[in-house]
């Protein structure tokens, strides 16, 4: 999380000015599209009419800014560059120009011209800046200068932590490994290695300094047993004796990038995923090999529901790079989000092929044929990933509960019921897994004291769910406790005001209470909800005859009441 101090720094930088800008004629119907795009983060209509709107008006600074930043949101600092010079050499000042100028600036290497852009005041901003011009040093040659540079970012109120850390980059880039793990070792201002990034990079330092024990011992400290591949790599590759090169920073443009995703991670959550989208590309672009920055790129995008953008950006993972799965299951998550199911399945189906060995792949691929009603198919696919995960492996209890769900809803109760309980074996506090074996048993009318106390315990663990407080008054009707459950049942409805089950519950209740004309009109407002069919067709027949003569209908037990009218 972002400190205040950099909150400050951030709320201190604009990108756009929020006025409405002069237009020259023909312009302005150009410019509200690409305005109103840019906004819906449509960054590709944008483009599209800040380009149309700048040939009538080639000069104007918002629509000079606006086509910048929707160049550099798609990823294409290389078609922004033309227009930042543009506005640069009208000497329109602007932080996403002198951004995009900068960045060309570091990938040509001209690091006196970053240096002075600094000076002039045409930087990116406080939060940047002072590592800009460290980095700028390390990429001139002279390491004095960067580590004077540094100590200025170092005395920052708040920058302390992003200083030392970039320092230690530097250091190591350089083959000065002791002098980066004495950076490291002095945790005053709290371990740099808490970030994974940080940690990877202290791992190689170690390896560089041949105490290989010292860092397979740290990555087992900060990461446990359960590794991505990256981290298994490396772990291997401490194992065998081998040592690590020094792969986080090879160049001073590789410490630039650093610098934008260093911000960006920093930024995520704190700022509007637009403006961090714009470091995160930065980052990108300097590095093309920063798989991290791509996958959060591609992560926010998926935040503003871009998700065909977030596709690109996933795909551009090599399949021979270690976090290829990650980015397979970023990309099918985001053609699901993009209405591609089968796209999405396929995907996955490929990814179980090609790493069948991670549990987390046949989970995913179980979630998502859940999601499509493919029950067979996850159940064969949650079969997999049980196989495969370890005993003490976290995600198992949800493995079982989702498997549960899926035998439940092919109709086999007994195998959904033996899941259930395996999860509440491993997860004996869940909410969601007591609230769904506890309501399906109220539904198979088994166990109903046992399912009562279930459903009490997810509610009070989660009071301002819906479901689980419509199964808790769904229990207690069920139970014939109805005006007990009268108060739940309308809280639920108050959580939930428009879900057709919840109301149709409610109906039921109100009529067992003997509130008639309010059960009719829960009846019918849910069926305004639209609700499935079957539930519509039994919803219809209590309009018409009542709840008494539908349960009489079915074979069922009569309602229990204690009014003597009924």
């Amino acid at each position: 999380m972002a400190s205040k101090r950099i909150r400050a720094l951030l709320a201190s930088a604009a990108i756009l000015a929020t006025t409405a800008p002069v237009l020259a004629q023909g312009a302005s119907g150009d410019y509200l599209a690409a305005r109103s795009a840019r906004m819906a983060s449509d960054y590709r209509a944008a483009v599209h009419y800040y380009i149309r709107a700048l040939g009538a008006d080639p000069k104007n600074p918002q629509m000079l800014e606006g086509a910048a930043l929707s160049e550099l949101s798609l990823g294409q600092l290389d078609k922004a560059v033309t227009i930042a010079q543009r506005m640069d050499d009208n000497d329109i000042r602007s932080q996403i120009a002198s951004m995009i100028l900068i960045a060309d600036d570091v990938a040509a290497d001209r690091w006196q011209s970053v240096l002075d852009r600094v000076r002039d005041d045409r930087g990116v901003g406080p939060l940047v800046d002072g590592l800009l011009v460290a980095w700028a040093h390390v990429g001139r040659g002279d390491m004095t200068a960067a580590l004077a540079a540094f100590d200025a970012v170092e005395e920052q109120r708040g920058l302390r932590g992003f200083a030392l850390y970039h320092r230690s980059l530097a250091l190591a880039m350089v083959g000065d490994y002791e002098a980066a793990e004495a950076i490291y070792m002095d945790e005053s201002e709290g371990p740099l290695q808490m970030t994974r990034r940080g940690a990877m990079a202290r791992i190689e330092v170690l390896s560089q300094l041949d105490q290989q024990d010292k860092a397979l011992a740290l990555l087992e400290k900060l990461f446990g047993t359960e590794l991505d591949p990256a981290l298994a790599e490396m772990k291997a590759r401490l194992e065998a004796g081998e040592e690590l090169e020094f792969t986080h920073v090879r160049t001073a443009a590789d410490g630039v990038s650093e610098i934008f995703y260093s911000v960006a991670a920093a930024l995520r959550g704190e700022a509007s995923y637009d403006y961090t989208l714009l470091y995160a590309r930065t980052a990108e672009y300097l590095r093309r090999d920063h798989i991290d920055a791509l996958l959060l790129s591609a992560e926010l995008l998926e935040d503003l529901h871009r998700p065909a953008l977030a596709v690109e950006a996933y795909r551009r993972v090599p399949r021979d790079n270690p976090a290829f799965h990650a980015a397979e299951l970023g990309r099918a998550a985001a053609l699901r989000a993009a209405g591609k199911d089968d796209a999405a399945i396929e995907v996955l189906a490929q990814l179980a092929e090609t790493h069948g060995e991670m549990p987390i792949v046949h989970a995913t691929l179980g979630d998502f044929q859940r999601g499509m009603k493919n029950f067979e198919e996850a159940v064969r696919a949650y079969d997999a990933a049980l196989g495969l995960y370890d005993d003490s492996d976290g995600a198992r209890w949800f493995a079982f509960y989702a498997r549960g769900i899926c035998h439940e809803r092919m109709g086999d109760w007994d195998a959904s019921e033996a899941d259930f309980r395996a999860a509440l074996a491993l997860n004996p506090d869940q909410p969601q897994v007591l609230n769904y074996l506890g309501y399906s048993l109220v539904e198979a009318d088994e166990n109903l004291d046992e399912a009562l106390d279930m459903i009490e315990r997810a509610a009070k663990a989660r009071p301002d769910s819906g479901y689980i407080i419509d199964s808790l008054g769904w229990a207690l009707y069920r139970l014939g406790r109805y005006e007990e459950a009268v108060g739940h049942m309308e809280r639920a409805t108050e959580l939930m005001p428009v879900d057709p089950v919840v109301n149709d519950h409610l109906g039921d209740v109100y009529w067992a209470v003997g509130r008639e004309m309010e059960a009719q009109f829960q009846w019918q407002r849910a069926l305004s909800f639209d609700p499935e069919e079957d539930d519509a067709t039994r919803i219809r027949s209590k309009l018409k005859v009542g709840l008494d003569a539908v349960l009489a209908q079915e074979g069922a037990e009569p309602l229990t009441v204690a009014r003597g009218d009924r």
